[in-house]
């Protein structure tokens, strides 16, 4: 797999303050990744530095093979990392139009790429007419006027009502679609749930997670568990090597595995201790608590 992006021990201080601590990560062709933190995680810092924005304190990057400088690289690059800035009085055309002209880009693209936005019944609109969610996908439409091999985004859908955030998703997955890589940063684990196909998980600046999003699905999932001796059921799975985490709410035992077991071999191993259970349920756990987890401060 051709390698877009490698990021190295990448540290980041403002004075005391450390935004971005030690994080290393790689991005391969063909992927969506999402980095995904709650605010202040460290995820615009981050993005910053690769675009060469914001000045790094140590460790290092490199792009594509590593021996193209960052200059050239970020040519390849298109990028959106902060509110659209276009000409209000200008329309969507006049405005991709000069947008090619600073990116030194033939202007034969704006048609495909307004088209793609779904913006191009209103290219003769003037910019200011435009709504928010459809001056976010004006810029999506600059962003790939030079057919970049990677597109990233910060906050795609921040501040869109529902339909607005909808459309950008679906924009996102188009665009996937057709082999362009993406990193976007997010602090919505819906957006990373429906669009990504692998996430690195920020908190204080740090790397929690990194890999195929499925793979912060792949745990042991739990049971729910009631019978009529709840205390006697607790004391043995609290004992037992398979289990971690034992939680007793409303009435209801439930128990993280550490490892697999099916339904059926719990049920007889606590009939075999004179347990008989009038309620058993296997559940996987979801990203959110995956993530929720991940995060909380311990």
């Amino acid at each position: 797999m051709e390698t877009i992006l490698t990021v190295n021990h990448l540290t980041k201080k403002f004075g005391l303050l450390t935004a971005v601590s030690d994080l290393s990560f790689t991005i391969e062709k063909g992927n969506v990744y999402g980095i995904l933190g709650p605010n202040g995680s460290g995820k615009s810092t981050t993005l910053g530095i690769i675009l060469n924005v914001v000045n790094r304190t140590s460790g290092d990057f490199s792009w594509f093979d590593g021996s193209t400088s960052t200059h050239e690289a970020l040519k390849k690059v298109g990028a959106i990392i902060e509110r659209p800035n276009f000409y209000p009085y200008m329309t969507a055309i006049q405005n991709l139009k000069l947008v090619c002209k600073i990116k030194e880009v033939p202007s034969a693209k704006i048609e495909e790429k307004l088209k793609l936005v779904g913006l191009w019944d209103r290219k003769d609109s003037k910019f200011k007419t435009y709504s928010l969610g459809m001056k976010q996908r004006l810029a999506i439409a600059s962003a790939l006027l030079n057919d970049p091999e990677i597109l990233i985004l910060d906050e795609p859908t921040n501040g869109l009502d529902p339909q607005g955030i909808h459309q950008i998703r679906e924009i996102i997955k188009t665009i996937a679609g057709q082999g362009t890589t993406i990193l976007l940063a997010s602090h919505l684990l819906d957006e990373v749930e429906k669009v990504c196909s692998h996430v690195v998980i920020l908190r204080k600046g740090e790397k929690l997670y990194s890999g195929p999003v499925d793979g912060m699905m792949a745990s042991h999932g739990f049971f729910e568990l009631r019978s009529a001796d709840m205390e006697k059921m607790k004391e043995l799975l609290e004992t037992h090597a398979s289990f971690g985490k034992i939680n007793s709410f409303n009435g209801t035992l439930t128990a993280y595995l550490k490892e697999e077991m099916d339904a059926e071999s719990l049920n007889k191993m606590l009939y075999d201790k004179g347990i008989i259970l009038s309620h058993l349920v296997k559940r996987k756990e979801s990203l959110e608590e995956q993530f929720l987890s991940l995060t909380k401060n311990n």
